[in-house]
This record gives C-alpha cells, sequence and structure tokens, in this order.
C-alpha cells in the first residue's frame, strides 16, 4: 500500500506532540501554532488513517491502541528523517546520542558512564535529558531519545519497549544525619513527621504507596510530593522531613553523612534498574559504545 499523498510532515508533527503532552493546548504552545491550528491538523490526520487515535476527557486526550501503535511507528519515521538530515549536514563532524535519565540514574550512574563513554567516543555529544517517566517514556517510542536509564516502569508503560537489568536498588526513607528517628531501632512509626513522597508518575510511586498501607500509615498525606534531588536533599537537611527516594538519588548523602537511612523493620522491596530502549532497536557503533559504558558503570 503506497503512502496516502495528503499526510504530510506537519500531521506527524502534531500528533506526537500531543501525544507527549496529552493536551491540544500545551501542543499548541510548544510548536508555536494556535490550538485551532492544531486541532485542525489532527482532525485532518484522523480522516486520512480513518480511526480515531485518542481518547477524549475534558481538555485532555489520551492515546488510544491506534493512537498508541501510530505513536511507536510515527514516531521511528520521523526520528529516521532527523537522523538522515543529521547524517548530511554534520558528514564529518561530531554525532549525537539523546539519553533519557531518572533520578535514581541521574546522579551516578549516568555521569560515571558518560565520562567513561567520552574516553571511546570523543566526537560523539551526549546530550542528557531528565524529566518523569511517563514522558521519556514517550520520547523514547517515538525516536526522540536513543535510550532511557533508570528504574523499569511499569509492563503496561513498557508497550513497544525492551529492558535490560543492570542491577536491583533499594527505596530508603532517609532524614537528616540529626534527625529523632536516627536512633530508633524500628523507625517504621513515623510519627507526626512531614513525608516527602514520589509523586504519582513516579516509578516508585506506587511501591511506596503500598509500603505505607501495609505499617498501617496509608492514611499519612505527604506534605511534599517531588523526586528532586535537589529539593529533597534541602528540604531534609533544613527540617524533619522523612524522604522516601531511591537509593541511587542520595547516595552521596548517605555516603559523606549528610543524610541517613532510617532502620525499618518492614523494608521496601527493591527494584530493576537499568536501560530502556525501542523494540527493534539496531544498535550504532555510538550506542553499542553507551551501552558498555552502563555496563561497566552499574
Amino acid at each position: 500500500m503506497s503512502l496516502d499523498p495528503r499526510l504530510r510532515l506537519r500531521h506527524l508533527s502534531v500528533f506526537l506532540s500531543i501525544a507527549r503532552t496529552g493536551s491540544v493546548a500545551q501542543a499548541a504552545t510548544g510548536l508555536g501554532v494556535t490550538q485551532p491550528a492544531v486541532s485542525k491538523s489532527l482532525r485532518e490526520l484522523e480522516d486520512i488513517l480513518g480511526a480515531p487515535l485518542f481518547d477524549r476527557t475534558g481538555r485532555r486526550v489520551v492515546l488510544n491502541p491506534a493512537g498508541a501503535a501510530f505513536q511507536r511507528l510515527a514516531g521511528s519515521s520521523v526520528a529516521a528523517l532527523e537522523q538522515a538530515q543529521d547524517a548530511v549536514q554534520q558528514a564529518g563532524r561530531t554525532t549525537r546520542l539523546s539519553v533519557g535519565a531518572l533520578p535514581t540514574a541521574a546522579t551516578r550512574l549516568l555521569p560515571d558512564a558518560a565520562l567513561r563513554f567520552r574516553e571511546l567516543r570523543p566526537d560523539c555529544t551526549l546530550r542528557v535529558s531528565t524529566g518523569p517517566n511517563w514522558l521519556l517514556l514517550s520520547q523514547l517510542r517515538e525516536g526522540a531519545l536513543d535510550l532511557v536509564v533508570g528504574r523499569m516502569a511499569d509492563p503496561q508503560r513498557m508497550d513497544g519497549l525492551t529492558f535490560r537489568q543492570l542491577y536491583t536498588e533499594a527505596i530508603r526513607a532517609v532524614v537528616r544525619s540529626d534527625h529523632p528517628l536516627v536512633a530508633v531501632r524500628d523507625a517504621t512509626d513515623l510519627g507526626p513527621f512531614p513525608l516527602l513522597l514520589p509523586p504519582s508518575g513516579a516509578v516508585i510511586h506506587q511501591t511506596v504507596k503500598s509500603w505505607l498501607v501495609s505499617i498501617g500509615a496509608g492514611d499519612h498525606s505527604g506534605a511534599f510530593e517531588s523526586v528532586s534531588a535537589a529539593f529533597g536533599l534541602r528540604a531534609c537537611l533544613r527540617s524533619d522531613t522523612i524522604w522516601f527516594i531511591s537509593e541511587g538519588v542520595v547516595a552521596d548523602a548517605l555516603e559523606d553523612g549528610r543524610l541517613r537511612a532510617l532502620h525499618l523493620d518492614a523494608p521496601m522491596i527493591a527494584g530493576p534498574v537499568g536501560i530502556s530502549l525501542r523494540d527493534g532497536t539496531m544498535p550504532s557503533p555510538d550506542l553499542d559504545a553507551l551501552l558498555d559504558a552502563l555496563t561497566g558503570s552499574a
């Protein structure tokens, strides 16, 4: 079957932007065009394909199964076009890899691997993006990222992706070094202290939520929600906040004594940390070198 001659690159750009943001308004802002223009392009694309691509819920739009399948293939096609353009425009110059880093990998694993990679491939620029799990995986599916490093997402978020485990990592409840609970043999009783919890959408959100329920603290609402290393560290150092976070995010602060991990008689389950790739990815020499560097740094 030949490509429909009505299909234009703008249709794909609009679709992919809506798929990433879940919002026509945000897509319009990101593309620098009006909302009616974005809505018109989406209607044209759905007419061309003969099927709706999103389920509408108020002002939000969510990919339906047809949209999810189209995102994977259309995103890969746009990424291939961008790579072809780069290959011509950057002939004889540096290459580039785009990597998504989840918080647990952004503090140690990826920086260490990036330095190893620099020695192996000095002519390749490594562009590192951070963000919530759902956004990075969406960008990976459509080819905007070459790989994502961090905790494995829930199985339903891994459609069209593969995962290579590097190691397992615990979730810790951490506090400042002189926090009242540091000396407690079993600090599972969280008392009146404010909690800093992973927000909905974070990979560790459900694990922490389930743990709180298991110790009878399911109604203990968080004072703060974030997985930001900078925010969490300062909040802990300047208050009695208890921060639930992947160990890798706070490894340096635990080693140098700024933070301490609480002793919990009911520890949280460790989870896999590794590399997410698109199904069927054929590694380039640059990507192979980065995979080796990540494996060597784990």
